[in-house]
């Protein structure tokens, strides 16, 4: 639905650690709001300590929403396949274990056709075959408070914002400059 210039659409990224896919996220124009938490597991609102455990079958992921008028489904979704490795299973770097997968839970048929397109052609390239799970979108539970904004919050006093993070921004920044918050 259009209206006053917004044509709101919601997705579920899961590109390894959320506070990274927050970060990449929270940069873009067009992206009106960002939620970190879990989606894809079996347990009703389950913790951080359980979904660290890897038996609830969650994935840290992001809930976003997105004005479709400013950036399109599709370049939410390449900047998604560029700003994790697609190609690993259930890790990201020294992230391991299922909560860490590669997985899209989308909210429309465009969404989906457009997530096979991407990975039909990042396959075609002759590399590693992606594994991003591709989904209906289903029950996404809020992490809790702390996760929430994280780099923002963190960015100067967590290391892992400097080492891991702090890269993903600077390679967003030269690839996709122009879907970049002014």
């Amino acid at each position: 639905m259009i209206e006053n210039n917004m044509q709101i659409k919601k997705i579920v990224l899961c590109g390894g650690c959320f506070w990274c896919t927050e970060a990449v996220f929270k940069e873009l124009k067009g992206i009106t709001k960002v939620t970190s938490g879990y989606i894809g597991g079996t347990v009703p609102s389950p913790t951080y300590l359980q979904i660290c455990s890897g038996t609830t079958g969650h994935a840290e992921g992001i809930e976003i929403e997105y004005n479709e008028l400013v950036i399109s489904s599709r370049d939410v979704l390449t900047v998604f396949f560029a700003s994790h490795d697609p190609t690993t299973l259930n890790r990201q770097g020294g992230d391991a274990g299922t909560q860490y997968r590669s997985a899209i839970f989308y909210t429309t048929d465009d969404q989906k056709i457009i997530a096979e397109d991407i990975v039909s052609e990042i396959n075609s390239g002759g590399g590693d075959k992606v594994v991003t799970e591709l989904l209906p979108y289903e029950t996404f539970y809020s992490a809790e408070e702390y996760h929430q904004n994280y780099y923002e919050q963190n960015k100067n006093r967590n290391p892992y914002c400097q080492v891991v993070i702090n890269p993903k921004l600077e390679k967003l920044q030269q690839r996709f400059a122009e879907l970049l918050k002014g």
